[in-house]
């Protein structure tokens, strides 16, 4: 469980470690999964949940008001540590801890909330979808104001949590449980 906690706390305040961008799964209604690669923006090690950042109208935002559940892979090839998490979404557009990091982030990154169509809009060309004047350009708070509503978090609450230390000796695996209101772990060794 400590080596999990330091991991995950880790990787959203380190950018330069491999759990800072883990992949992050959803249903995608139509009877398959949908996989990206996210930031981990923040880790509450109290209440076992974790924040991403994301645009309000990208698809994976409807997938997860069709149905909340989630999982997320993380690893680190040189540690040959595996932590799959199995949660609940929930997705935040207006509350204060949205309001909070939206205000946390520098302009140039709430820039991406600037694209003048939502994710996976079609194009008839390569395009990062900002407009012109504003691409490769730190802009303003002036400038990136509008795009907030565009902005919201993904917050994901850790139900299962499965530990996989890869070694030549013998591989070792543990699997932690959250109680959904105490947010108390148990946790048991299980045959990898």
């Amino acid at each position: 469980m400590d080596d999990a906690r330091h991991r995950l706390s880790e990787g959203a305040s380190n950018r330069k470690v491999p759990f800072h961008s883990p992949v992050v799964a959803s249903l995608d209604g139509e009877g398959g999964v949908a996989q990206r690669v996210m930031i981990l923006r923040a880790f509450d090690a109290e209440k076992w949940q974790l924040r991403f950042h994301t645009d309000a109208r990208s698809p994976k935002v409807d997938q997860f008001d069709s149905s909340d559940a989630v999982s997320v892979l993380f690893y680190d090839k040189d540690a040959k540590i595996q932590i799959r998490v199995a949660g609940r979404a929930v997705v935040e557009r207006d509350s204060p801890e949205a309001d909070a990091a939206w205000n946390d982030s520098t302009t140039f990154a709430r820039r991406c909330y600037m694209a003048e169509a939502g994710p996976s809009s079609t194009s008839q060309s390569p395009t990062s979808g900002l407009p012109a004047p504003i691409e490769g350009v730190n802009p303003s708070e002036a400038d990136v104001a509008p795009a907030r509503v565009n902005f919201a978090i993904l917050r994901i609450v850790i139900t299962k949590l499965d530990w996989l230390h890869l070694a030549n000796e013998g591989h070792r695996r543990a699997l932690l449980t959250f109680e959904e209101e105490s947010r108390e772990p148990s946790g048991q060794w299980i045959v990898p």
